[in-house]
């Protein structure tokens, strides 16, 4: 490919100062990325905005999410020169993560668009950026399936450069709505409420973030010469942590040689995800060490002997977190999020394997090894990351698979089971199990299993799955008419209160009382001594939630036993008490 390079305008330097001389000057960008993702913020606003007590549509959650990436993807990648690349790359990424989002909201029932899907599309748009931003840089064509063939200096400092500018046009979004708030503020002291009233209209919000975000990527994109100075100041800050990351590493590898792994076992942090994070500052430390090329490379010896070190250390830190999943697995079974930190575990396996390849090809000059495995590395994880993303493997299909024969063969008991991820997190196939459950003659096990399908979210079941005892289990598996002690005997409570009290999750596992203390009104004590009130809406004749007029946070709280709820004796007393009464409004509680 040819490139010449545009004569500037007499204006242009006042306003660019671009690090590649085959990008001409754009002085209208700023404002054209801050208008884009203006618009692009209303349009999300629109899409997304509904009554919080209804779930968003599938379709809205799609359309507010392509809108979304494609805007962010455009402003990051865009040039004047092939920007119908960049509009394509944007667009062909939104369609793919919207079609992601109403995949993931569809999958469970409480239709929330962010899931583990989610975030692997998002982690293959960010790897796939630089990607593209390489390959328009250098390609004569666009045939995308030779992306191998691209400079690593310019594949490597549009992977800084992005973060750089990423994170700092971040930083002038809060920097402006700080700004916009004080500005609000100040015309408010002298009655002017329009700025503070418009901060309160969410869609003023994304419109004000989108412009911010948009406007600061412009600004900085047509100063990339500064941003380049940035980058580098950035990366020389990190590699001078490199060291202390590597001393450390190689102490905590020697110590763990005479204390075990057990005590990271015992320790109660995820050791999987410590392990992995540790890994991922070592490869972004040892990057910052060996620079864009070979000429970019740190030239401090104790940097240069640094690198390699945290080049190695990922392979032992990344077999751990490894072999803690493993032990995991074993012991729990497989869920989503394990089979998710189980493949983030062999990627950086992956990235260790190329890190002591490189060492033990190179040596001192590793780096020369590891550039070409590591743009490998990216392009693999990009189409990876995009793999998993899509409705191609079915993760909640495998955890139910596992789980339900891990129930059937006793290594699971009933009481210990997690019923909530069956019903919230595992899918269609982990709700579809529930119901064959639900028809099983041993009768625990179809009461928990109705009971999970018909808890509306996870919070509703009430319970620790790892903490019910095999008494709870049972108890919660009885109809919620089995489990209220009516008072007096004779007058029943009706269906609609049954439904309240079920929907409140009182009486889920351990008994309650319930008292008519007048017509249309009933207390219910439950196990503890909580009292609670219940009454019928004179205008809408339903059953609510009502306190008699007393201030709950007052009520004194009796501590009764669960036998106490379940079998003790019940009666209405009238009790006089003394309370300090101002111009005939009570006061406090009573205090005798």
């Amino acid at each position: 490919m040819t490139v010449t390079t545009a004569p500037a305008t007499p204006d242009s330097s006042r306003v660019s100062a671009r690090l590649d001389d085959s990008d001409p000057p754009w002085p209208l960008r700023p404002w054209i990325m801050a208008a884009i993702c203006a618009l692009a913020g209303l349009g999300f606003y629109l899409l997304v905005d509904h009554h919080y007590d209804d779930a968003l549509s599938h379709g809205r959650s799609a359309l507010a999410t392509g809108v979304a990436v494609a805007a962010v993807a455009f402003v990051l990648g865009v040039e004047r020169r092939r920007w119908q690349w960049a509009l394509g790359f944007a667009v062909g990424w939104g369609v793919i993560l919207g079609l992601i989002a109403w995949q993931t909201a569809a999958y469970n029932i409480q239709g929330n668009p962010v899931e583990w899907p989610f975030w692997s599309g998002i982690l293959a748009v960010l790897v796939a950026t630089p990607l593209f931003q390489t390959r328009r840089d250098v390609a004569p064509d666009w045939r995308f399936w030779k992306l191998w063939a691209m400079p690593y200096e310019r594949l490597h400092s549009h992977a800084w450069t992005d973060a750089v500018i990423g994170a700092a046009s971040l930083a002038f979004v809060g920097i402006t709505f700080l700004l916009t708030v004080l500005i609000g503020q100040m015309f408010k002291l002298i009655g002017i409420n329009l700025i503070f009233d418009l901060l309160n209209d969410e869609w003023f919000g994304w419109m004000l973030a989108g412009a911010a975000f948009g406007g600061a990527v412009g600004l900085l994109r047509e100063r990339d010469k500064l941003v380049a100075t940035l980058q580098r100041l950035v990366m020389m800050v990190l590699a001078v942590l490199a060291p202390v990351l590597a001393v450390a590493l190689v102490l905590f590898l020697l110590s763990l040689a005479g204390t075990g792994l057990q005590k990271l076992w015992d320790s109660g942090f995820s050791t999987a995800a410590v392990m992995m994070a540790v890994a991922a500052f070592a490869v972004l430390l040892a990057n910052a060490v060996i620079g864009n090329g070979s000429d970019d490379r740190a030239t401090s010896p104790m940097l240069r002997w640094a690198a390699p070190v945290l080049a190695v250390a990922v392979l032992p830190l990344a077999g751990i977190a490894f072999y803690s999943m493993h032990l995991r697995v074993i012991q729990y079974g497989w869920t989503p999020e394990r089979i998710w930190g189980a493949i983030a575990a062999m990627i950086a396996l992956a990235y260790g394997i190329a890190g002591v390849w490189a060492v033990v090809k190179g040596r001192r000059d590793f780096d020369d090894w590891l550039r070409p495995l590591q743009q490998k590395l990216a392009i693999g994880l990009a189409l990876l990351a995009l793999f998993l993303a899509l409705p191609i493997l079915d993760f909640g299909a495998i955890s139910t698979r596992d789980q339900v024969a891990r129930l059937k063969s006793g290594v699971t008991k009933v009481e210990k089971f997690d019923w909530a991820a069956m019903a919230f997190d595992f899918g269609p196939s982990g709700r579809a199990a529930l119901a064959d459950m639900a028809k099983s003659i041993d009768k625990t096990k179809a009461g928990l299993a109705n009971w999970a399908l018909k808890a509306k979210d996870r919070w509703a079941l009430d319970r620790d799955s790892e903490e019910m005892t095999a008494r709870d289990a049972a108890f919660g598996a009885r109809r919620i008419e089995e489990k209220v002690r009516v008072f007096p005997a004779g007058r029943p409570l009706p269906a609609e209160l049954y439904a309240l009290l079920d929907e409140r999750s009182l009486c889920r596992t351990t008994p309650c009382i319930a008292q008519w203390v007048g017509d249309g009104r009933v207390a219910v004590v439950s196990n503890g001594g909580m009292l609670f009130h219940f009454a019928i809406d004179p205008a809408t004749k339903t059953w609510n939630d009502y306190y008699g007029g007393s201030d709950p946070v007052e009520q004194k709280r009796r501590e009764l036993t669960a036998d106490d709820v379940e079998k003790g004796a019940v009666e209405v007393r009238t009790v006089t008490r003394r309370q300090i009464f101002v111009n005939g409004k009570p006061v406090g509680g009573d205090f005798e």
